[in-house]
C-alpha cells in the first residue's frame, strides 16, 4: 500500500514551496520505508481566469479517494479577494465536512519572536478551531443596498452538535498531549461569554459538561478573545491546548503565527477525523505572488505542513504516519538555525537549497 496524496500547488509561489515539501515527502518515505503517491491538480486562480471554474463537485469527490490533501497556497493577483478562498477552501472545508482546524504554535530553534525574553520553551502549544460553523457559514444579507437605509446582517452560528464534536476532539488531544509527556494536560476554551451570551453559552456549558463526565484528568480553562490575545503576547508559556470557535479561532491563530515567528513558518491542518474522512494541510501564508518564479521564498512552512500531514494521516490498509511526520519536524528543527533569516530573499540560501537542507537532516 501507499500514501495517496491530492497535491495543489495553487498560486503564486505555491507551486513552488509545495516542490520542497513534496521533495522533502518523498527523501522521508525513502528513510521511513514506506510508499507515496501523489497526484496534480490545477485548481487555483489561472485555472479560474481561463475556464471560470474554481472546484466542481464532481472534482470533490475526485479527492475523497485520497488518504489527504495537501495544497499550497491561494490567491491571484488578477482574481478579486474572496472568490478563490471562498469558492476553494471554504468549499472544500464545508463540503468535506473538515469541521478541524489544528494549528501548533511551536517556536523552533534559531527563530526569532518579537516576544522579548521568550524562547522555544516558551512558544509550545496547538489551537484547535472549530472549522464548519459561526459567522463562515454566511447566514445574513443585505437590504436596501446603496443607500442611506442600507442594513447588513451576518449571523453567529453555534450548534451543540458543531460545539460538541470539536469540544471532543480537543479533549482527546489535550489528553493524548499529556499520556506522551507533551503536555500539561489542560485545555483552554476561548470565547466571549460576557457579550455572546447565546453562542457563548452554549459553548461554555458544552465545555464543563463534558468535561466533567468524560474528561476529569484534563483540566479545565477558560479565556474571554481579549484576554487571551494579552495573553498570548504576555505569557505564552501558559497554554497547553486552547479550543475556540471558528472566527475568533482565525483571529488568535494568526497572533499565534507572529508570537511563533511569523507566516513563513505556520502550518495548518483542515481535519476531518472520522472514519474515513479526508483532511487538508496547508501553509498559513499566503502565495506572494511578487517573488513568484525566483526561487527566494521560504518553503520552511509548507514542509511543516507536510510533516503535520503525515503526523496525522493514516492509508486505506490502516497504516499511520506519526513517525516519518515527527522525523520531518525534527530535521525542520535542525534546519532553522542555519537560516539567517525566514524573509524571503534574506534566508541566506536559495528556496530548492532549503529544501535540501532539511532532506539532509532527515
Amino acid at each position: 500500500m501507499a500514501l495517496k496524496i491530492a497535491v495543489i500547488g495553487g498560486d503564486g509561489t505555491g507551486p513552488e514551496v509545495t516542490a520542497e515539501a513534496v521533495k522533502v515527502l518523498r527523501a522521508v518515505a525513502k528513510t521511513e520505508n514506506f510508499k507515496v503517491e501523489t497526484s496534480d491538480f490545477d485548481f487555483g486562480g489561472d485555472r479560474y481566469l481561463a475556464t471560470g471554474q474554481i472546484i466542481s463537485d464532481e472534482e470533490i469527490d475526485q479527492l475523497r479517494a485520497f488518504d489527504a490533501i495537501y495544497l499550497g497556497a491561494v490567491g491571484h493577483p488578477d482574481v478579486k479577494p474572496g472568490i478563490l478562498e471562498k469558492g476553494l477552501l471554504l468549499n472544500l472545508r464545508f463540503k468535506l465536512d473538515q469541521y478541524i482546524n489544528l494549528r501548533p504554535v511551536k517556536l523552533y530553534p534559531g527563530v526569532e519572536t518579537p516576544l522579548k525574553d521568550k524562547g522555544p520553551e516558551d512558544v509550545d502549544f496547538d489551537v484547535i478551531r472549530e472549522n464548519t460553523e459561526d459567522l463562515y457559514c454566511g447566514n445574513g444579507g443585505i437590504l436596501r443596498q446603496g443607500t442611506q437605509q442600507e442594513v447588513a446582517t451576518q449571523e453567529m452560528i453555534a450548534t451543540r452538535f458543531g460545539a460538541e464534536r470539536c469540544l471532543r476532539y480537543a479533549f482527546e488531544y489535550a489528553r493524548r498531549k499529556k499520556q506522551e509527556g507533551r503536555g500539561k494536560g489542560m485545555l483552554t476554551l476561548v470565547h466571549k461569554t460576557n457579550v455572546l451570551t447565546y453562542c457563548g453559552d452554549l459553548w461554555f456549558r458544552a465545555f464543563n459538561e463534558i468535561g466533567e463526565a468524560d474528561y476529569p484528568d484534563i483540566e479545565r480553562d477558560y479565556n474571554h478573545v481579549d484576554a487571551c490575545c494579552m495573553w498570548f503576547v504576555k505569557n505564552p508559556e501558559f497554554y497547553d491546548t486552547i479550543v475556540v470557535p471558528n472566527m475568533f479561532g482565525d483571529i488568535i491563530t494568526d497572533l499565534g503565527a507572529m508570537i511563533q515567528g511569523g507566516m513563513g513558518i505556520a502550518a495548518g491542518g483542515n481535519i476531518n477525523p472520522d472514519p474515513g474522512g479526508i483532511s487538508m494541510y496547508e501553509c498559513i501564508g499566503g502565495s506572494a505572488p511578487k517573488y513568484t518564479g525566483k526561487n527566494v521564498i521560504n518553503p520552511m512552512a509548507a514542509i511543516g505542513a507536510m510533516a503535520l500531514l503525515l503526523q496525522n494521516s493514516t492509508d486505506s490498509a490502516g497504516n499511520a504516519y506519526r513517525a516519518a511526520g515527527d522525523r520531518v519536524e525534527q530535521a525542520i528543527m535542525k534546519t532553522t538555525p542555519k537560516l539567517k533569516s525566514l524573509s524571503a530573499g534574506k534566508m541566506g540560501y536559495s528556496t530548492t537549497e532549503v529544501g535540501d537542507l532539511v532532506c539532509e537532516a532527515l
